[in-house]
């Protein structure tokens, strides 16, 4: 969700949001509607784009080392 806050915050369709980041509009809208996880690269990408940390954009896939909250979260869903 917080892609999509940030691209409406930019009043930027998905096609510019692609464009400006040298990406194809399909891959923005898989990542956008959580269909696809971004690679490190595409990650870093539109987390300079968007002027956010990389735990900002995808607090799910970048935990923090030191975010044992979350952690503990992780590994009472996998058990």
């Amino acid at each position: 969700m917080t892609l999509i806050e940030e691209r409406k915050k930019k009043n930027l369709s998905r096609r510019e949001v692609a464009e400006n980041v040298g990406l194809a509009e399909i891959t923005i809208r898989k990542i956008e509607e959580s269909k696809r996880n971004p690679s490190i690269k595409t990650a870093r990408k539109l987390s300079i784009y968007y002027e956010k940390t990389l735990d900002e954009l995808f607090p799910d896939i970048f935990l923090l080392p030191n975010d044992t909250k979350r952690i503990k979260q992780k590994n009472t869903k996998a058990s």
